[in-house]
């Protein structure tokens, strides 16, 4: 038969009261808690603590917490008054017996309630998480087939264009074998006509054409070509997107956006984004990130058409933990890292994956599965997206711990 606790302490205030039940040496893992609307009970073998409440309290807002040695239950009323005393005065042995019987019904109602709603929720999970695997393997199937179309449309084109240009040189070949032809005869007839004529007319004839302006001298024209900056055979390049790209470089270091003003006040290798850059980064090689976030503003201040500078920008601020500034900061970069193509591959899979980063933390998981699945599309070879987007994945489909609750 349990010991009952008498050495307990409360105090009330007009909404909330408060239980302190002293557990005498128990461990943590051997106490029992059970607390409902009338009845608390507090078990740990041999002792047992037995509240009958003097009014009902509200269970869902009511708190138990083991401190100290001490359990420190929380009650908050329905009512706000003043409670004569914390337990009902009854010698009533079936009244008790009656409501332990009732709180212990309640309480089991309440834990399989909780479960229910813990499973509603993981079918709830595992259904958004198949749901969006489902959407990322359809808008990677149209992608494909996007990029299967466009090539069908290209391969036609060109097709085309060749039979336009086969046609054309026959055309060319035909009309120069015309010509041929008629230079023939008009030459055999101009040599008819000259021996009809006798040799003094064929002498007034060549006399004739005498006056004829000579043929022009033939030459070779040296040309030379400017090398190409893309190192792709130009059947595989996009020549347009790289142009453009080449172009917006070019025009970003040029770009100053400060006033005239502000960069009077500033001295002269302050006034060079690209050197505000490396000191930005040597700043974030020491680990001083808020310095590296000052210098990467102070470039952005004099040129935003710099891609790299937003980058870096928001690995700093992964590092200070201002996860929304390095979202924003990482789309910005990606912004500028348009159009896609070989020469900015490597810049755009670190904005991606940055981003990614950022939305994870902030356990926006499938948000973050795709920016890692687009840096995988640019760098398909590497492992360590790879894993990383794998981890991901795990958490969206409930086989890994969520790393805030290990």
């Amino acid at each position: 038969m349990p010991f009952l606790v008498s050495d307990y302490s409360w105090t009330q205030t007009d909404s909330t009261v408060y239980i302190n039940v002293p557990l005498k040496g128990a461990k943590f893992g051997k106490v029992d808690i059970l607390s409902t609307d009338e009845y608390i009970k507090v078990h740990y073998p041999p002792y047992l603590f037995e509240a009958f409440l003097f009014e009902p309290v509200d269970d869902d807002r009511s708190t138990a917490k083991i401190r100290n040695g001490v359990a420190v239950i929380t009650l908050q009323k329905r009512t706000s008054k003043m409670w004569e005393h914390l337990m009902i005065n009854t010698s009533d042995k079936d009244k008790k017996k009656e409501i332990r019987e009732q709180s212990l019904l309640k309480y089991q109602e309440k834990l399989s309630a909780a479960s229910r709603s813990k499973a509603e929720k993981v079918q709830t999970q595992k259904k958004y998480a198949l749901e969006t695997m489902m959407k990322l393997e359809k808008e990677e199937r149209d992608s494909i087939q996007k990029m299967k179309d466009n090539e069908q449309e290209k391969t036609t084109a060109e097709l085309a264009a060749w039979q336009l240009r086969q046609k054309q040189r026959a055309e060319d070949e035909a009309q120069v074998k015309l010509q041929s032809q008629e230079d023939y005869q008009h030459k055999k007839k101009t040599m008819t006509e000259m021996q009809e004529n006798g040799c003094s007319d064929g002498k007034n004839y060549k006399k004739r054409q005498a006056g004829l302006s000579a043929p022009r001298l033939t030459g070779n024209i040296q040309v030379t070509f400017t090398p190409r900056v893309f190192p792709t055979a130009l059947r595989e390049s996009r020549v347009p997107e790289e142009e453009e790209w080449l172009k917006k470089q070019a025009e970003a270091r040029h770009t100053v956006n400060a006033d005239a003003e502000e960069l009077m006040d500033l001295r002269k290798e302050d006034r060079t984004p690209d050197w505000l850059k490396d000191k930005g980064d040597k700043f974030f090689g020491t680990g001083d990130y808020l310095s590296a976030v000052n210098a990467y503003n102070q470039a952005i201040r004099l040129n935003r058409k710099i891609p790299a500078l937003y980058s870096n920008r928001a690995a700093c601020h992964l590092k200070l933990m201002n996860l929304h500034k390095a979202i924003e900061d990482s789309s910005q970069a990606l912004d500028l890292l348009t159009p896609p193509v070989a020469a900015n591959g490597a810049a755009r899979v670190r904005a991606h994956v940055r981003r990614g980063s950022a939305f994870c933390q902030l356990e926006l998981y499938a948000e973050g599965l795709q920016d890692y699945e687009a840096a995988l599309k640019i760098d398909p070879h590497s492992e360590t997206l790879h894993a990383d987007a794998q981890k991901i994945r795990d958490i969206i489909q409930g086989t890994a711990a969520n790393p805030e609750t290990q």
